[in-house]
């Protein structure tokens, strides 16, 4: 039998028992990491269908991997508004720490991500509102729903349409995805914002419990009241919007232990922090060209990202006439106007091959804003990275790196060029940061299966036993006065005041026996 015959039948058997895969996913850096799930369930014969906004940014329409459901209406998370609000947040920030800062920076992120809640909540709506879609996808028999959590739209979706529901998670609408799920205690387990580690004084544990007191603050009264009309109408007066999240039946979480802080976690939730990182290809002409132009120096590489495509002109003149003044070539994905300080050491270009770049031995240092995309493809590669954080988790992250002595973080918004170029200097001639990069990206690769490999191999688990129920802790079902023990400590303290009382009222009775044979005997 021929070779040609025998990958025949084995691609008609692939497409035979490929499942049915319904995608909601969000939008921006989040699509890039959920590309790469469906392109490779694509590629293992699964059918894919993602459900998109007409505002997409990064979610095409078309392509060859998926099938696309394009809802007529705004998802609050498009590149005009994306770009607004970071510029928006970056001014605010520059403006300085004093508490009024502070105070502009949460209420200006309040407001946006109200703005993205409110859009999210009317995008469910009109979804069940709309028969013949809902009606459409119902007779498309998909298997399970793939999400990221961090909207909760296919959260929703999924219990509506009794789906199997798997997590593409690091955050959900009510923060960090253990603090939904897995135990937390606030002794040793860091909230993102705090920037702080797992090795906390008492003051920075008392900082922690109350920053985490307010967060639950803000997703009561500010994020959970936009779905408490859709999940009355449609999920009954009983519904829980926190509840769906943790019935879940499998959290593919995009962190492992070599980066975040070790903590407990729960049988469903499974590690593939790295997964979208591979061996590096190799360069287009131009760029290789110039990466071996450095000689013995070496090459630094510089990207903020997706959602920050430029910086004010001042910052950019000072990370150009830092860079100019380095022996290493420089390539930095910038898109805004060209610094006046730039020096010919420094290629500016609108879009870079990050994870081979990364993976070239002629580079030295990563200067990242501390996604977690950029840090992952950098500890995969072996990178040291300088962190210039901007916004949301980014700080957290990049302390990860730190506290590792695998980088540096640098506060972009007191930062000048003498600031900048010593801390270059230092990433760059201390082998150090090197040495523990290197260590931790020969922790995280000594895996026994590829972590991309392990989420497939879950979502097919998930397909082919229609759910992941035994993995799942029935916690979720219990009221907060059982989950907590409550009603528990109440009957205990009471049984042991019953005892308390009772024996007292003995006590009481003999002394009052022992005072009237006492009294006569006199």
């Amino acid at each position: 039998m021929s070779w040609s015959w025998i990958s025949f039948c084995w691609l008609c058997a692939t497409a035979a028992y490929g499942g049915k895969v319904l995608v909601f996913p969000l939008d921006g850096s989040h699509w890039v990491n959920m590309k790469v799930i469906i392109e490779e369930l694509h590629s293992r014969g699964h059918q894919m269908t993602v459900i998109r906004h007409n505002d997409s940014w990064y979610i095409k329409e078309t392509s060859p991997f998926y099938t696309s459901v394009t809802l007529d209406m705004e998802s609050g998370f498009g590149e005009d508004f994306i770009g607004s609000f970071v510029a928006d947040l970056l001014e605010i920030q520059r403006g300085g720490k004093s508490a009024w800062s502070r105070f502009k920076l949460e209420m200006e992120q309040s407001g946006k991500i109200c703005e993205i809640h409110l859009k999210a909540s009317t995008t469910l709506e009109i979804i069940f509102e709309n028969k013949e879609l809902i009606q459409s996808i119902q007779e498309a028999r998909y298997d399970l729903m793939l999400t990221d959590p961090g909207v909760p739209g296919g959260v929703l979706l999924a219990h509506y349409l009794k789906l199997p529901l798997v997590f593409n998670v690091r955050w959900t609408t009510q923060g960090e995805g253990h603090f939904s799920i897995a135990p937390s205690p606030l002794s040793y387990i860091p909230l993102t914002g705090t920037e702080l580690s797992d090795k906390m004084t008492f003051f920075q544990r008392v900082v922690n419990v109350l920053i985490f007191a307010f967060s639950k603050y803000q997703f009561a009264h500010y994020i959970a009241p936009y779905y408490t009309a859709v999940l009355e109408k449609h999920f009954g007066p009983d519904a829980d919007y926190s509840s769906m999240f943790q019935a879940a039946d499998l959290w593919l979480m995009r962190v492992d232990f070599v980066f975040e802080f070790p903590r407990p976690t729960m049988p469903n939730v499974v590690y593939m922090g790295g997964f979208q990182c591979k061996p590096a290809k190799p360069l287009p002409a131009h760029l290789e060209e110039f990466v071996q132009s450095s000689g013995e120096h070496g090459v630094v590489i510089m990207s903020l990202g997706t959602l920050i495509a430029d910086l004010p002109f001042d910052l950019a003149d000072s990370i150009a006439a830092a860079f100019a003044k380095l022996p290493q070539k420089v390539i930095w994905r910038y898109k805004g106007k060209r610094p006046a300080t730039m020096g010919n050491n420094t290629l500016v270009v609108d879009w870079m091959p990050q994870n081979d770049l990364l993976g070239h031995p002629k580079v030295k240092l990563f200067v990242a804003h501390g996604g977690t995309n950029g840090v992952q493809e950098a500890l995969y590669h072996g990178v040291p990275i300088l962190g210039l954080p901007l916004i949301f988790d980014q700080r957290d992250n990049l302390l990860r790196i730190e506290v590792r002595g695998a980088g540096k973080k640098i506060d972009i918004f007191t930062m000048n060029e003498d600031i900048f170029l010593k801390g270059l200097q230092e990433v760059l001639n201390d082998p150090s940061y090197r040495m523990n990069m290197q260590r931790l990206s020969r922790l995280h690769r000594d895996q026994p299966m590829k972590p991309l490999d392990t989420a497939l191999f879950w979502i097919e688990f998930v397909m082919r036993h229609k759910g992941a129920a035994h993995l799942r802790t029935e916690s979720y079902r219990l009221p907060w006065y059982s989950f907590y023990s409550v009603d528990v400590i109440i009957f205990l303290v009471g049984v042991v005041l019953l005892v308390l009382c009772t024996f007292a009222g003995l006590l009481k009775c003999l002394c009052s026996m022992c005072l009237r044979k006492k009294r006569k005997c006199d």
